[in-house]
């Protein structure tokens, strides 16, 4: 089978990258998910090369590279600013921990390179001088049939790395497709082996699917698949507790949830942990009245405190653990946006995460009740600013309480809370006048 290879800069790199490999007498071959994504008509992400060069051939045929992974033979080639991972066609053997081969032995047989891989769509080659496509493995066929499946004994391919299995969830709603019923009941035999795997790695691997399409289905998948209560046992906890149905009729919140990830739009890291961790905290306070109602008093504090542990247990920057629990513990507030004090809301505006706040908020009501009234407001009172900062500069600091008496320490910090508020609701705006306010107080007390 033949394809016809984009004309862009980068498969104009690549291709020459593979052309110069066979002009030193090597094999080489664009491989993976690029000749997948091609064959689909579908832009691919990266351009991977296989070939049989060695990583010490590879850097001396060619001028620019950086070893990436040179004890698993893979080298980045770099031309015109683009880098391109070429990799030595490979066996690995001996997995013993199901996270990576113990021992790698080079081959120049493509076909024992292929048959090691993870799933057949991704075991295909392609000579990029001539278009033709190799496939030792059925891919083409599994791509006609809209199957993922692994190359060869689903149980060998997921004791080999664990994270397969993740992958598996991903590639199948990535590509749209159905997983295959052999594989699928593989996945399902070894989802508690997922726990042998690094933070990190699990991490990476969730982070693609909520930023990827149809996140709400990658997470359905998993739990169907029991690798939820594995590596997020806190969402797995979602399904099944009830919400009310005056304010939630779509139902349970781990379907409130999907919904919310379905409704996502290009979000960020930021924003997509967020939707997904936002009611983390409601099976731990569900409540039901005396009259029937069904409450999560404080869930909202409850989620910020468990969205803190869960994604510093999965190796998050500090800046994503402090963003995302602080949008959690406060996606509540826009309830009463429009009670709140002026300073509050003008508090809220600036906070770091108000654009994280603001999203999580129309996607949450968008899922259920559908009422935007406190969003709308709040959008409102962002776009009256016009540019200018929700809280501007104090006229006076710590420095100035010293200079009139006050002494460093919480009474000094709260005075200042104190003045911010009175200058951020307008009834003390100049500098005399907010000395004067803390000069009366500190006499007073």
């Amino acid at each position: 089978m033949k394809i016809e290879l984009p004309s862009t800069p980068s498969f104009s790199e690549a291709a020459e990258i593979v052309a110069e490999l066979k002009r030193h007498g090597k094999k080489a071959f664009f491989i993976g998910g690029c000749v997948r994504d091609m064959l689909l008509g579908a832009a691919p992400h990266d351009i991977d090369i296989a070939t049989s060069a060695t990583p010490e051939e590879i850097q001396r045929i060619f001028p620019k590279t950086y070893a990436v992974g040179a004890s698993f033979g893979v080298v980045t080639v770099l031309r015109n600013g683009l880098g391109f991972e070429t990799a030595t066609l490979r066996e690995e053997r001996d997995y013993m921990d199901g996270r990576r081969p113990e021992t790698v032995h080079y081959t120049d047989n493509e076909v024992l390179d292929v048959i090691r891989r993870d799933f057949t769509v991704n075991g295909l080659l392609c000579d990029p001088a001539s278009g033709e496509v190799f496939d030792h493995v059925g891919g083409i066929d599994d791509l006609r049939r809209g199957i993922l499946r692994t190359i060869g004994d689903p149980d060998r391919r997921f004791s080999e790395d664990y994270l397969r299995i993740l992958r598996a969830v991903r590639f199948t709603v990535r590509l749209g497709f159905e997983l295959d019923s052999d594989t699928r009941e593989a996945a399902r035999r070894h989802a508690e082996k997922l726990s042998v795997l690094s933070a990190e790695r699990v991490r990476d691997e969730v982070e693609k699917m909520l930023l990827g399409p149809h996140p709400g289905r990658a997470f359905e998948l998993m739990r169907e698949l029991g690798i939820l209560r594995v590596i997020l046992p806190e969402i797995d906890a979602l399904h099944g507790v009830e919400q009310p149905p005056a304010f939630h009729p779509e139902g349970d919140v781990f379907a409130h949830t999907m919904i919310m990830l379905e409704r996502m739009c290009h979000p960020t890291r930021e924003l997509a942990w967020s939707v997904l961790l936002h009611d983390v905290g409601k099976p731990a306070t569900f409540h039901i009245h005396e009259d029937g109602v069904i409450h999560f008093y404080g869930h909202e504090a409850v989620g910020g405190r468990m969205a803190e542990s869960i994604l510093t247990r999965l190796r998050c920057s500090a800046s994503l653990v402090r963003n995302v629990s602080a949008a959690v513990a406060n996606h509540m507030k826009f309830a009463s946006v429009d009670r709140m004090k002026r300073s509050t809301w003008l508090k809220m505006i600036a906070a770091p995460t108000f654009p994280t706040d603001m999203e999580l908020n129309r996607v949450d009501c968008a899922s259920c009740h559908g009422k935007m009234e406190g969003w709308l407001l709040m959008l409102d009172r962002w776009r009256a600013l016009d540019g200018a900062p929700a809280v501007p500069p104090l006229p006076v600091n710590g420095s100035d309480l010293i200079a009139v008496g006050y002494t460093p320490g919480p009474a000094l910090g709260r005075m200042l809370n104190t003045l911010r508020d009175e200058f951020l609701e307008g009834r003390l705006t100049a500098r005399d006048a907010l000395l004067a306010f803390a000069k009366e107080h500190l006499e007073a007390h």
